[in-house]
């Protein structure tokens, strides 16, 4: 019944701060929308803007800024992409560490946006079976 993810809505508190980091330090394209309305755009996916207090309708029944806990997957390899963070003197708060993607085992290193939302950076590992405590077939 559901295919993918077409976009997500991402609250925050100071527009031009989330702006920096998702268009400088994500890379992200910024697209502007409808009457103004900002979007970040990467694959076939956005990230919808709306800024605390001025959302649009309708919304999420608690829009909140820093509830959100994203994992994207590197176009590049984990190690370009440490450097590049480090590069925009963004703090890496934890990895790389081996997880489990929705496909198979990762390589992940965390950061924080500028709302504390908790943004999860993550490169395919070779042996990318999942292990039996994973998602099943049915589940996925």
């Amino acid at each position: 019944m559901i295919s993918h993810i077409d976009h997500i809505v991402l609250t925050c508190i100071d527009p031009a701060a989330t702006q920096q980091f998702y268009t400088q330090v994500l890379q992200l394209r910024q697209e502007t929308f409808g009457n103004g309305r900002i979007a970040f755009c990467f694959g076939q996916q956005k990230i919808n803007l709306h800024v605390s207090g001025s959302e649009f309708t309708p919304h999420a029944h608690l829009p909140a800024p820093g509830a959100l806990d994203l994992c994207f997957i590197a176009s590049e390899p984990l190690t370009q992409v440490i450097a590049h963070v480090q590069r925009c003197g963004w703090p890496i708060i934890d990895g790389p560490v081996e997880r489990t993607g929705a496909t198979g085992k990762i390589r992940s290193i965390y950061l924080r946006d500028p709302d504390l939302n908790l943004i999860e950076i993550a490169e395919p590992l070779s042996d990318n079976s999942l292990s039996d405590n994973s998602l099943s077939d049915s589940a996925r």
